[in-house]
């Protein structure tokens, strides 16, 4: 678990970075209606859980950097008895001071008397508009009233600046706590992923092996990090794939895109596997290559080395692998000049990893790719997907759907496969299904 301390660290630093006379003001995820008065299941907004750790809805927080390191101020809900006979217990005012480190902390209800004031004599607001827009339009009324009154009472802010600028550098880079629950998330996916591969059997469905993923999610008090994709023969074919119905038939091969959740922060693991447990000839040949991609982009996740230099290793080994297999023609520059691959390799090598799935975090500065550090986690996921109906291609490679995807943090060293619990060689693979 993040602890108290931590959370006061990055609200400090932030404070910090937007400088004196700013405020900041960060609104909790707002609760969303599936049908009826059934709500979806709760997720606080990233940026607002990565300053506080606090879970609930009905939340702002207003920071206020000053010359002695700031003022973290916490609008929330106020116990209530009943309520938390329905809902569960409830952080109320007191819990977001002693529990949570607020300096401050004012009922729900009054945010609309004390904001206003907080506003005063600030020269600059931090707020992403766009996110809520109920709150977006209470903001800029309470501004511009500002604006309206005398101006010899007190300043009115000029501006309203986006806070992602300042905040989603800061996520970039992990803490070892962060680190750490990153780790876990992976482990309880990797678990798993394996209990899948011994599971799985032709006849059984594709929402089956779904259940086991969710089963294994539930039992280590995680969730999933995103719907699972759970992809039998041509379905790995497509990338967003979540009907997750299908009978597994003998002889395919099945894609399971699936990680869990733990403490906010997330887990990505693709692997592909034979439904049977044993991999055919050109099942075999297509894997080896996408496997050798991975590890070699796997190798370039080390500080010095720039975002794109990871995507290019894994195209490098990719086009000159379907030049060897037939799947292209042509000579390697002509095919690499050309983006050839992209015919069967349509998505980039990886995504930053963290809170979200598809974290934040620039992928260029100042127009070139950014280069790498330690603290950063990243996926690295190359993949082929020859559709059944390309007829451009051998029989024997339509219909086949291949990604390898782990969890990789960047370390003053080696790089960290956090995800690494899960086999991948075909050996390992048929080894454990056959178990």
């Amino acid at each position: 678990m993040i602890k108290p301390s931590e959370y006061q660290r990055r609200r400090k630093q932030l404070m910090r970075s937007a400088g004196e006379g700013a405020v900041l003001i960060i609104p909790a995820a707002p609760e969303r209606t599936r049908n009826s008065d059934v709500l979806y299941p709760y997720r606080q907004h990233s940026d607002f859980l990565y300053l506080t750790g606090f879970r609930e809805p009905s939340a702002v927080l207003v920071l206020l950097p000053e010359a002695r390191g700031g003022k973290a101020v916490l609008f929330c809900r106020e116990r209530d008895a009943k309520r938390e006979m329905w809902d569960g217990p409830m952080a109320g005012i007191e819990g977001a001071v002693n529990d949570h480190g607020m300096d401050e902390a004012y009922p729900f209800t009054e945010l609309e008397t004390r904001l206003p004031k907080l506003l005063r004599d600030r020269t600059r607001i931090f707020f992403d508009l766009g996110q809520v827009p109920e709150f977006d339009r209470k903001l800029i009324a309470w501004v511009n009233e500002l604006r309206n009154r005398p101006r010899k009472d007190f300043h009115a802010p000029d501006e309203i600046v986006g806070i992602d600028q300042l905040l989603h550098d800061m996520r970039l880079y992990k803490s070892r706590s962060e680190i750490s629950a990153m780790r876990k998330s992976a482990r309880v996916a990797a678990e798993a992923h394996r209990r899948a591969m011994q599971l799985c059997r032709p006849g059984m469905t594709e929402g089956q092996i779904h259940a086991e993923l969710l089963h294994a999610f539930t039992a280590h008090h995680c969730e999933a990090s995103y719907i699972p994709i759970v992809g039998g023969g041509a379905n790995a074919c497509v990338l967003h794939y979540i009907a997750n119905r299908d009978e597994l038939a003998d002889g395919d091969l099945l894609l399971i895109d699936a990680g869990a959740e733990y403490d906010g922060y997330a887990s990505d693991i693709t692997r592909t596997f034979p439904v049977n447990g044993r991999y055919s000839g050109p099942q075999r040949d297509l894997y080896e290559l996408v496997l050798e991609a991975q590890l070699k982009a796997i190798d370039q996740a080390r500080p010095g080395q720039q975002w794109d230099d990871v995507h290019m290793a894994a195209v490098r080994v990719l086009t000159q692998g379907m030049l060897d297999l037939g799947i292209l023609k042509g000579g390697f520059d002509e095919a690499l000049e050309k983006k050839q691959y992209k015919r069967f390799y349509v998505h980039n090598t990886g995504h930053w990893l963290g809170l979200d799935v598809h974290d934040v975090g620039e992928y260029t500065i100042d127009g070139h790719s950014r280069e790498l550090e330690p603290g950063m986690v990243l996926t690295v996921e190359p993949g082929l997907y020859i559709r059944p109906d390309d007829h451009r291609v051998r029989k024997k490679w339509r219909g086949l759907g291949i990604r390898i995807e782990d969890d990789v943090a960047v370390t003053r060293d080696e790089p960290d496969v956090l995800s690494r619990q899960v086999p991948k060689t075909i050996a390992d693979v048929e080894a454990l299904m056959a178990a």
